[in-house]
């Protein structure tokens, strides 16, 4: 039965990516700028005739409604076009990049969780506490911080003046690593590369900070109303009534309920951190999707946009798939 609901979760995000496709390619349209322009200005001088050619072999020179066509029946396929400006396959591309930004995401997942739970915890038990008040200080500041802000402070402070991280990219140049799955650290472990392992984790404590942070700070704030809630109800003054001990109370009885909120706003938030880190990968020169994405935006390379969208919106639609499954397994009474 769980399988037929998954199944038909699965089929309702059909007609939602062919929205997303719909209006992604309408209003990447709208931005000013022609990309066969853009493609042939680095060339110098051109005829009209090569312009027209160039029109034609990308169907620019054809009405929207067959480009949008063509774009459906290919992405159906598959087939998410190809980079008008780095003339490969767009799904090659993302193929590339994608183990960069899954590798950024995990490791600002990683810091932000280790932050945040113990934060959220200490803080329910300890309501109105200084540490409570200094805590909830903090969130709001990695709530408001900028990320792009704390990523330039910490390259400062860290890179440039403390010496001790490097502020750019995902492994030194004088390294080499055999690329096994695209992912830096797993690769090293895999190989048993201690000293790539030991540069690639160097490379990631910066840009994980700095995404991590606000994810931290949100995670925290929603633990401990949860925790709050949890810890006032009947059957935690129940358990405490039977002379269970206060961790026992804590970590069985309140935890496992005040996660089933949590669980929500983390997995949202590993869709922010996989769709939403453009900026903080441009200030790491980190080569993931959104430093692909803000390049393909300024060169108005549409099949490449497109088609990371594509990819944003399928993340985010099976990250809530995954999140809703966890439910059942967090809470039985909950089901799909």
């Amino acid at each position: 039965m769980k399988a037929i609901k998954i199944l038909e979760r699965v089929l309702t995000t059909v007609p939602i990516m062919f929205g997303v496709a719909v209006v992604v390619f309408f209003f990447i349209r709208l931005t000013p700028g022609d990309p066969v322009d853009i493609m042939l200005g680095r060339g110098g001088v051109v005829s009209q005739t090569e312009i027209e050619q160039l029109r034609h072999q990308f169907h620019l020179d054809e009405p929207l409604g067959v480009q949008l066509w063509y774009f459906l029946r290919d992405a159906a396929r598959g087939n998410l076009g190809y980079s008008y400006i780095r003339n490969k396959p767009v799904a090659e591309l993302l193929a590339e990049r994608l183990p960069a930004t899954i590798e950024l995401t995990v490791g600002s997942l990683l810091v932000s969780l280790v932050i945040a739970v113990p934060i959220g915890i200490v803080s329910a038990i300890r309501q109105n506490s200084l540490l409570d008040r200094a805590s909830m200080a903090g969130a709001f500041l990695g709530i408001s911080m900028p990320g792009f802000w704390l990523g330039i402070i910490l390259i400062l402070f860290f890179a440039v003046h403390l010496q001790w991280l490097p502020a750019q990219g995902r492994l030194s140049l004088d390294l080499h690593l055999q690329d096994i799955t695209g992912l830096h650290v797993l690769d090293s472990l895999l190989s048993g590369n201690t000293r790539a392992l030991r540069d690639c984790l160097g490379h990631l404590v910066l840009p994980s900070i700095t995404l991590g942070a606000g994810v931290a700070a949100i995670v925290a704030r929603v633990l401990r109303s949860s925790m709050l809630e949890v810890l006032r109800s009947d059957y935690v003054k129940l358990a405490r009534a039977k002379g269970a001990t206060e961790w026992h109370v804590v970590m069985k009885h309140a935890l496992r309920n005040a996660a089933i909120p949590t669980v929500t706003v983390v997995g949202l938030q590993v869709g922010v951190l996989l769709g939403g880190n453009m900026i903080v990968e441009s200030v790491f020169s980190w080569p993931g999707l959104g430093r692909l994405v803000v390049d393909a935006i300024f060169n108005r390379d549409f099949p490449l946009i497109q088609g990371a969208v594509m990819v944003y919106a399928i993340t985010f639609v099976l990250t809530n798939l995954a999140v809703d499954i966890l439910y059942t397994y967090v809470n039985p009474k909950i089901t799909l």
